[in-house]
């Protein structure tokens, strides 16, 4: 029977030359059909999903201590209507590292080519069940189903296996062994016979968050596991569900190749537990993966025990609009970009800069206000059919972010105000607010205001609005920056400004691609060089200090 490696060898074959090449591709297909997954694969997947509320989830053999789990869906109106009701077994973090401990001897002296083959075999079985991932992510994130199954499950599926492919190329590297022969001269040579080997860090907490639980984990998750390392999983105890059948899926294939399932390990919590900080000051925990506020990422990077921290924190994204030879369709998709998933993703734009005079745009002169009024027009005709609203904007993941909208129309001219999505029932959702202000308002829109809220900025022109966003990114963080204009000059200049900025340009997007998706394979999620994260997903710095190098060398035989 051939190993794992041996049977998944193509998949990374095809991920290494995608890393290298940097073009289109991908594993793990994004369209839910039946004639990709199978024809029953979606009523599978949904009958899967629901035979797990209201019950006890199961990982055998887990450490347990009690049981916790609070998540309600944010489609579903009240916590009592919409309580998942799903109980998960729990510990406190000394318990868990301490079988993570237990388990990490065998897992690091498995051999990287086996570690690779298991991981392998994870990502495939995830993709099996990207449905009831789907049904999962959708029902604690609140990002609408065709979302919740493309980053949810197969883009997430395949930030892990680009995070893998880097990790097994860094490690390839290193060779076992070496003769090492120095000249002596009369003397005669020294020879000596060195031997390396990949040590892990050790014990790896992965801290997840509400709006994509997998999407954000999975760079980490495979990443460390590559490496040799174990893996605790602390989801955010709104969205539980989604990494609980990944570390299932994961203890699962372990225990098959006669390995401790508790190399992977779930640390659920009720709200309010404070768990992550719990683990972060724990001695036994040699390295963090991190998604979440800058005000948490902040602490981390201060007081956790281990400093090898890896974060995507908050920023603050914006668009300047200079110029444009298509008006409609620029309107079109910057009214998509603001729409989807109500803001709730680290790439949506905040911030739109148009300069106070207005915009050339194919020819003819926009005033500011004009400018304003269509992207207000095509949001409103994007979010016009209740079928596609809801499809597009998903529901509002957490309550605080109502609260955000309500606050943000106080700071300044409403020019689009927020509202419930028509037709969405029980669902929590609110629209898009956008609200004119002038550059000098900074207050209103230097600080990230995570959701459906976006600032329509006077300024004095384009250069000015390049200006404004790449110090903003540069003080803040900011992981996208877009760019209208129809000016050569306009936009070189731009693109310096924002790599000194260390933010990703995107310059004169038009239909199906938006300023907030991020392809793997091909696009560096985060620089790591703004506050909006210290890492990248994913590139050979993001895995190169999971491990270290150790050697043991003596003497060659005489006879060599």
């Amino acid at each position: 029977m051939s190993s794992l490696f041996d049977q998944h060898r193509a998949t990374l074959d095809s991920a290494l030359a995608a890393i290298r090449e940097r073009g289109f591709w991908t594993a793990y297909p994004e369209v839910p059909s039946g004639k990709i997954y199978g024809e029953h694969a979606k009523q599978e997947g949904l009958s899967s999903y629901e035979a797990r509320l209201n019950g006890d989830f199961e990982l055998p053999g887990h450490p347990e201590q009690r049981r916790v789990g609070a998540e309600v869906s944010p489609f579903l109106g009240t916590a009592a209507a919409g309580a998942l009701g799903i109980r998960y077994p729990a510990a406190d973090a000394d318990l868990l590292v301490s079988h993570s401990q237990a388990a990490a001897a065998a897992w690091a002296n498995t051999s990287a080519e086996a570690r690779v083959g298991i991981c392998l075999e994870i990502l495939a079985r995830l993709n099996r069940r990207s449905f009831e991932m789907a049904n999962a992510v959708m029902h604690t994130s609140g990002q609408a189903f065709p979302m919740a199954f493309q980053a949810g499950g197969p883009h997430a599926q395949d930030r892990g296996l680009e995070a893998l492919a880097y990790a097994w190329e860094e490690m390839q590297r290193i060779p076992a062994s070496a003769r090492w022969v120095k000249p002596q001269g009369k003397a005669g040579d020294i020879v000596m016979d060195k031997h390396w080997r990949i040590v892990p860090r050790g014990v790896s907490l992965l801290i997840g968050c509400q709006t994509f639980p997998t999407w954000n984990s999975y760079s980490g998750l495979f990443a460390n596991l590559a490496t040799g390392n174990t893996v605790i999983a602390k989801p955010h105890p709104a969205a539980i569900l989604p990494m609980a059948l990944t570390v299932l899926v994961a203890r699962e294939v372990l225990a098959e190749q006669g390995l401790p399932p508790d190399v992977v390990l779930l640390a659920a919590e009720e709200p309010g537990e404070g768990l992550a900080k719990a683990f972060a000051e724990h001695a036994g925990v040699a390295q963090i993966d991190y998604t979440g506020s800058g005000e948490f990422g902040l602490w981390l990077r201060r007081h956790a025990a281990t400093p090898l921290v890896y974060t995507e924190e908050a920023g603050v994204n914006s668009i300047v609009i200079a110029a444009t030879d298509n008006f409609d369709a620029m309107c079109q998709n910057i009214a998509f970009s603001l729409s989807l998933y109500s803001g709730q993703m680290c790439t949506a734009p905040q911030n739109l800069f148009v300069p106070r005079d207005g915009i050339l745009a194919g020819g003819e002169r926009k005033s500011f206000d004009e400018v304003a009024a269509g992207i207000v027009a095509a949001v409103d005709g994007l979010l016009a059919d209740p079928a596609r609203a809801i499809a597009v904007a998903g529901a509002i993941a957490n309550t605080d972010t109502l609260g955000r909208v309500a606050d943000a129309r106080a700071l300044g001219r409403v020019v689009r105000d927020s509202a419930p999505v028509a037709g969405a029932g029980a669902a929590r959702t609110a629209t898009p607010l956008m609200v004119a202000v002038d550059a000098d308002a900074a207050g209103a829109y230097e600080a990230e205001r995570f959701g459906p809220i976006s600032f329509v900025v006077a300024v004095d022109d384009a250069a000015d609005g390049v200006r404004r966003a790449a110090s903003l990114a540069r003080r803040k963080g900011a992981i996208t920056a877009a760019l209208y204009d129809t000016s050569e000059a306009g936009i070189l200049d731009a693109a310096d400004a924002f790599a000194e900025a260390g933010v990703n340009l995107s310059v004169n997007l038009l239909g199906g691609i938006f300023v907030n998706q991020s392809a793997a394979f091909s696009d560096f999620h985060v620089t790591g060089a703004n506050p909006a994260g210290n890492a990248c997903f994913a590139d050979s710095a993001f895995v190169a200090n999971r491990f270290r190098v150790v050697m043991w060398r003596r003497p060659a035989p005489a006879s060599a």
